[in-house]
């Protein structure tokens, strides 16, 4: 770090150290290795964005091992002429510092945006999945509650697969609450014994829009055999009880591609006019931690692996306004040269991989 003659040289690399990791603001972070290439490099050798993460949201500490044992997100921007440890370093700078900004700050109980999917339904559209994506078991004085198909056997297990609000979502816990039949003798409520969930991605040879809770059983069940399932959780098991049921994961999973999948296992109630054990669900709820709309991400093969992307801020309206309609953004990602009045925007695209054009940072462009 020759050259520096700056506060990092003056004070030592410990007490620097200290000084920066008081930031609580990602932007600043950022800013700070954009003063020089010497900055720039101190900030990534040292980890900063990764303490800043963990520091805001704890919960990714078992995420961040993932990416970087497993590989699942990469970097947009490969430089194979630097050092294999260096390309760590500075891919781990951009996972951190795209997490750091991109996820929420707020738990949110409202992951889930639209149903696609549920393995039989006893009379549709009356007993839909899509009933289960509102509060409570009626609507005005009309029962609201999704119900499968009836079998004399009651360990046959049924799934209902949502579409999240992002593509990339740290999900925390699962909320679902059996139906209980007040219009029939005795009250029954129709839990199962058991649930677990898994969550995955669409084959990138097809289109997630594709999906939908809106269409054909037949269309459903197709898009949902093209699904890759990335993590299955733990068995979680189930009162009968018509209450909001609230399952906690032993540690947040990162889920990347948007689809949520609930495994309902076993049955416990028998429909006494017909003698058929059947499912029944008013709600279920997703908590966790979704990407905010300025952010993005891409699908890049089966296996997972995903480019990370920064959405500019003059398509944050566009995008903002789809994410409340629960509609996919593609936005075209803005490439420019930084200028003095662009700076900030450049290191963000730079760094977080949106495939900014790359300007030396020692240059008078930053005005240092």
């Amino acid at each position: 770090m020759e050259g520096c003659g700056d506060f990092v040289q003056c004070l030592l690399p410990d007490m620097s150290i200290k000084i920066l990791t008081c930031l609580e603001d990602p932007s600043d972070l950022i800013r700070v290795s954009a003063v020089s290439t010497c900055w720039r490099q101190f900030v990534i050798e040292n980890g900063l964005c990764k303490h800043l993460c963990l520091k805001r949201f704890p919960e990714t500490s078992s995420v961040a091992n993932m990416i970087e044992v497993e590989n699942t997100v990469v970097p947009v921007v490969s430089q194979p002429e630097k050092s294999t440890e260096w390309l760590r370093l500075e891919k781990d700078h951009r996972v951190y510092a795209f997490l750091t900004q991109g996820l929420s700050n707020c738990m949110t109980e409202d992951c889930l945006i639209d149903a696609i999917h549920a393995s039989s339904t006893d009379n549709y559209p009356e007993e839909s999945i899509l009933n289960t994506l509102k509060p409570g078991d009626r609507i005005g004085r009309r029962a609201s509650y999704w119900s499968s198909g009836g079998e004399n056997d009651p360990t046959v297990p049924e799934t209902l697969t949502y579409k999240l609000i992002s593509k990339l979502c740290l999900i925390s816990e699962i909320h679902i609450q059996p139906f209980q039949a007040y219009f029939q003798f005795g009250f029954p409520i129709y839990s199962a014994k058991a649930m677990r969930f898994r969550v995955g991605h669409p084959n990138v040879k097809i289109d997630v829009e594709s999906g939908n809770g809106h269409e054909s059983a037949a269309a459903q069940g197709s898009y949902c055999d093209k699904i890759v399932w990335t993590y299955t959780s733990p068995e979680f098991p189930m009162a009968q009880e018509s209450i909001l049921q609230k399952f906690k994961l032993p540690e947040p999973v990162l889920c990347i591609g948007g689809i949520l999948q609930v495994e309902l296992l076993g049955r416990v109630q028998r429909q006494q006019m017909d003698g058929l054990y059947y499912i029944c669900v008013s709600h279920v709820q997703v908590v966790g931690r979704p990407l905010l709309p300025a952010f993005d991400v891409e699908i890049l093969d089966e296996a997972g692996k995903c480019s990370l992307k920064y959405c500019p801020e003059e398509r944050l309206s566009q995008s903002c306004k789809k994410f409340s309609e629960g509609e996919s953004s593609s936005p075209r990602f803005h490439r420019f040269r930084a200028s003095l009045r662009g700076w900030e925007q450049m290191i963000l695209n730079t760094l977080l991989g949106a495939g900014a054009d790359v300007v030396d940072d020692d240059s008078d462009e930053y005005g240092v």
